[in-house]
């Protein structure tokens, strides 16, 4: 199973969520390809009777403001990639991030390591 996700994140009464959209994906390419496909069908709630949406998209190209518009309501979330880089269930996560991105500093403990000169 891979390690990419897509996910949603937005607001909820007083209260901030983070929703997995799409888990599993092989690679980052596979990952922004099911985000992409995400971008004009994901609702946060099925209560909402679409009349309109916008999508923006950052400028880092693998994140997007989705805008929705409803007849009464009006939803804002942000949808993008991340990439699962430790997991204290599995710890061949963070080997296979470091080796697949060659990455020098990946958190792989309780607390996270902060590289020289930051």
């Amino acid at each position: 199973m891979g390690n990419w996700v897509v996910i949603a994140q937005y607001s909820y009464s007083d209260a901030y969520r983070t929703e997995f959209i799409c888990r599993g994906q092989e690679t980052k390419d596979q990952a922004l390809k099911a985000l992409r496909a995400a971008l004009h069908t994901y609702v946060p709630s099925k209560n909402i009777i679409e009349k309109r949406r916008q999508v923006y998209r950052f400028a880092d190209q693998e994140s997007y403001l989705v805008v929705i518009k409803g007849k009464l309501t009006e939803w804002e979330c942000t949808l993008r990639v991340m990439e699962l880089v430790s997991d204290s269930a599995d710890p061949a996560v963070a080997e296979r991030a470091r080796m697949e991105d060659g990455a020098e500093y990946v958190a792989d403990g309780p607390q996270d390591r902060i590289p020289p000169g930051y």
